[in-house]
């Protein structure tokens, strides 16, 4: 299973802004900030102090017995403040550092308050509903540069602007330490008025939630909030340090929430901060954009007296990429495979492979010999890092993901542009320098399932109970990046089925040469058109042969060495591989 930290980070990622966080307590205990209830009580304390009374074994029941009334938080600080300018002087003392208090790093943001305003600076959070009465969010928030709106009141929530319109909303359903309206007894945490309850269901009905700090045990009104909302567009996440109660266990069930397992707040954010800067960091500024890019290419391709300047810019993102996959990036030695990062590193791959992929679709397309040639050292190129095999097996495969990427890239390119002879060179031509067994055609180890293996890849989105994982991550990944030139989905994945099924016809071709060994990959082809009789990939090649014979077209752009009987020998042991459902 992937930890539900990082698909939190992606669905944050991919879903800018639709995440509202649910903060307790638990946020600001760490900055030694007290509870209301325990500003409350020390409250009482002083109250008995100024009396000369000891309150000391039970101070709630000896305000009650002494004043004929519960205990609640402004009557107690009105007892003992009568102005407003009074009472936060007395106030100060619970939620703002002294000199010695800030030395100490207390009652100032903590690192999960940074955090937090670090993501709202991204814009991956806008709305923040939270029971503290204290101002270190709004502090953090502030030094981010991000002025919140703060809704603590009936008329701040009457007077504030729609929440799709601001930057960050900061509902502090207890209310301020400054008002001494805040919210702490049973009684007062049991009912929201009209007007929060309304805000409160369209956060919790329009949003995704991520829950850390609160218990979830006392606020009865904001549980009852919670399970009004009857919205599943988002899923909810509780980080949690301790066991839930059976009350917030009710919540998880109902939100179908997933529990995050936590040492801190201050670890969770840091380390969901981390994970979603990973995300964006995908390259360094390059001034080429994509569409930069195809646009430079289409106009060298137009003219001759282009040709070096061609060469230059294949050569160059090439090297670009080359260096931005670096083992040095992405070490093969020193970090143990781990499952929950195998989604991190395959979309950086992607990104960093993103302007290269843009110029060998255009030239797959277009390109004649000469754009051939330059791919073909490029996928060698990028196969370099594999001279240094030291490591975990899945980190190396792994790394040759951008090679396999770029080649299924330029391939369906020119498939689609029946440029057999540019397919041909991007196959056949190709050599890993540093294969399994020294020198050998790229193509032994570049295909889908050996660069991800069929375990990794069922981790991958949405592939948890596919056959072939990796092969339908590609066919995902490859439909925006080529829709200028396959707009049809359909027409994209018959091509890719082609790609694969020519891909494991010249493996096979090639072990059946040198080992007498009738062992190939089966692409998504062996599932995806079982049953459809001629529409079949397999019936359609046994068809060409069958009919083309010698000029069928791919034996005359090299496949097979230009053999009519090994292309045929190739097929039919391939078609008994099919038979069998062979997947690896």
């Amino acid at each position: 299973m992937i930890d539900p930290i990082l698909s939190l980070s992606f669905s944050m990622h991919t879903n800018k802004g639709v995440y509202a966080l649910l903060l307790g307590s638990g946020i600001s205990r760490t900055a030694g900030i007290p509870t209301g209830w325990e500003v409350t009580l020390d409250l009482i304390r002083k109250l008995a102090h100024v009396k000369n009374e000891n309150c000391e074994s039970d101070p709630v029941k000896w305000y009650e017995e002494t004043f004929s009334e519960e205990a609640d938080y402004s009557k107690v600080l009105n007892l003992l403040a009568k102005t407003p300018s009074e009472r936060s002087q007395l106030l100060k003392g619970y939620f703002e550092p002294s000199e010695e208090e800030r030395q100490q790093r207390l009652k100032i943001p903590t690192e999960a308050h940074k955090a937090i305003a670090n993501l709202v600076a991204k814009g991956l959070v806008k709305v923040i509903v939270t029971t503290n009465f204290d101002r270190l969010m709004e502090k953090s928030l502030e030094e981010v540069g991000v002025v919140p709106v703060v809704i603590s009141t009936t008329d701040a929530i009457l007077g504030a602007p729609p929440i799709v319109h601001t930057p960050c909303n900061l509902i502090k359903v207890h209310g301020d330490y400054l008002d001494t309206r805040i919210k702490n007894t049973p009684e007062e945490l049991s009912n929201y008025d009209e007007h929060l309850n309304s805000l409160l269901d369209r956060v919790f009905d329009e949003f995704g939630l991520i829950i850390c700090g609160w218990s979830g045990e006392w606020d009865t009104a904001l549980r009852e909030s919670i399970l009004r909302g009857k919205s599943r567009r988002f899923t909810a996440y509780w980080a949690v340090k301790d066991p839930l109660s059976e009350k917030a266990k009710e919540l998880v069930d109902f939100r179908k929430a997933e529990i995050i397992s936590i040492k801190s707040a201050d670890s969770f954010f840091v380390e969901l901060s981390e994970k979603l800067t990973a995300i964006n960091d995908f390259e360094r500024p390059h001034p080429l954009s994509v569409q930069a890019a195809t646009a430079t290419l289409k106009k060298y391709l137009e003219e001759e007296k282009y040709k070096i300047r061609l060469r230059d810019l294949v050569t160059q993102e090439t090297e670009r990429l080359f260096e931005n996959i670096s083992p040095k990036i992405y070490p093969m030695q020193q970090i143990r495979p781990n499952k929950d990062d195998l989604l991190l590193r395959v979309t950086q791959y992607e990104a960093k492979s993103e302007i290269l992929q843009a110029i060998m679709i255009t030239g797959g397309y277009w390109g004649g010999s000469d754009m051939s040639n330059l791919f073909v050292k490029s996928l060698e190129r990028l196969t370099d890092h594999q001279k240094d095999r030291n490591g975990y097996t899945d980190w190396i495969n792994l790394g040759l993901y951008p090679a396999l990427l770029l080649l299924c890239s330029a391939s369906l390119a020119a498939l689609a542009s029946n440029n057999y002879q540019m397919f041909a060179d991007l196959l056949l031509k190709p050599q890993n320098r540093y294969g399994n067994r020294g020198k050998e055609p790229l193509f032994l180890s570049i295909f889908p399932h050996s660069v991800i293996s069929q375990e990794f890849g069922r981790l991958l989105p949405d592939m948890e109970r596919r056959h072939t994982p990796t092969s339908d991550h590609l066919v995902e990944v490859l439909k925006p990046a080529i829709r200028e030139y396959i707009p049809d989905s359909m027409e994209l994945e018959n091509l890719f089925d082609r790609l694969e099924y020519m891909l494991s016809l010249t493996i096979l071709d090639h072990l059946l040469q040198t080992a007498s060994h009738d062992w190939s990959p089966i692409g998504r082809f062996g599932w995806r058109t079982r049953g459809y009789g001629d529409l079949s990939i397999s019936n359609q090649i046994e068809g060409e042969i069958e009919q083309e014979k010698e000029n069928w077209k791919y034996l005359k752009v090299g496949f097979f060495g230009g053999s009519l009987d090994r292309a045929i020998n190739a097929q039919r042991h391939l078609s008994t591989r099919l038979q069998k459902n062979a997947w690896w």
